[in-house]
């Protein structure tokens, strides 16, 4: 369905009934990276909605590079959220998602009744992690380049890009939707609005996380270290859950989809509904 939200309509995938999850995907993914998360929450007896963000999917891509500061998709899901009635949801989040549920809940905290984010813990913790965190995240600065960043993702039918995503499952689907200039682009906007070079300097300042947490982290991510999830802890106010996948890659809910429903489901019981 299609929601306006912030001044934007927003593709969205509303199923299931019951208690409300919010499932926020991250680059360069759509909703259907969640497509095994969904039919398990919803036989369990909650609703699901996945928006694909602005910039991604079927969901408006805004040409102006400020429509993409982290505040826009933040208020992005708060407008879902609101035109949905739901006053809080349990929040999901993978990736760059992780990153936006996060500030959700920093900056929101009456909307999230709890919070899992998968393969990426809070922004201050990514950044605490390190210089082996660092050197998994060259590709930031790289992206700040407005047109080289995309030659070099395109070029030779996206050598690059097929090489630096080897690990994802749907990498000929990406890559598909990625032909169209204007997505490529605009996919882009969470890396040139919200991990510039002073990303990887100091971490931002942002609320603490109030609502129950879980991090996820699997051994075979590419991009992220274990430190850059688990190091969340400092940052959690109300209560922490770490857990470690072994074996399995950056995308873990397409890769392992019973392990992560099983965590998620476990994690979710223990929040009244």
């Amino acid at each position: 369905m299609r929601i306006e939200s912030n001044g934007i309509e927003l593709q969205v995938q509303v199923s299931g009934s019951g208690t409300d999850v919010l499932l926020v995907h991250g680059y360069p993914d759509t909703h259907a990276v969640w497509r095994y998360q969904v039919p398990a929450l919803n036989a369990a007896g909650y609703r699901t909605i996945a928006p694909d963000l602005r910039g991604f999917g079927s969901s408006d891509k805004p040409t102006e590079l400020a429509q993409y500061e982290l505040a826009q998709y933040v208020a992005d899901l708060v407008g879902v959220l609101d035109e949905l009635e739901v006053q809080s949801a349990h929040v999901i989040g993978h990736d760059w998602g992780a990153s936006l549920a996060v500030l959700l809940a920093g900056l929101h905290p009456e909307r999230v009744a709890d919070l899992t984010t998968l393969s990426v813990g809070t922004p201050a913790a990514v950044v605490d992690a390190g210089l082996p965190q660092r050197e998994k995240s060259w590709y930031f600065l790289l992206f700040q380049s407005l047109g080289i960043a995309e030659r070099w993702l395109a070029q030779d039918d996206f050598a690059n890009m097929r090489q630096w995503l080897a690990s994802h499952p749907d990498l000929l689907e990406v890559i598909e939707r990625m032909r169209d200039p204007r997505a490529l682009s605009t996919s882009l906007g969470l890396y040139r609005t919200g991990a510039g070079p002073e990303f990887l300097v100091e971490p931002p300042v942002l609320p603490p996380v109030l609502a129950p947490m879980m991090g996820v982290w699997s051994s075979e991510d590419a991009f992220l270290t274990e430190q850059a999830v688990l190091g969340s802890e400092k940052y959690v106010s109300g209560s922490w859950r770490y857990e470690r996948l072994d074996g399995i890659g950056h995308w873990m809910q397409v890769e392992a989809p019973d392990r992560v429903n099983g965590l998620i489901l476990d994690f979710l019981s223990t929040t009244p509904r």
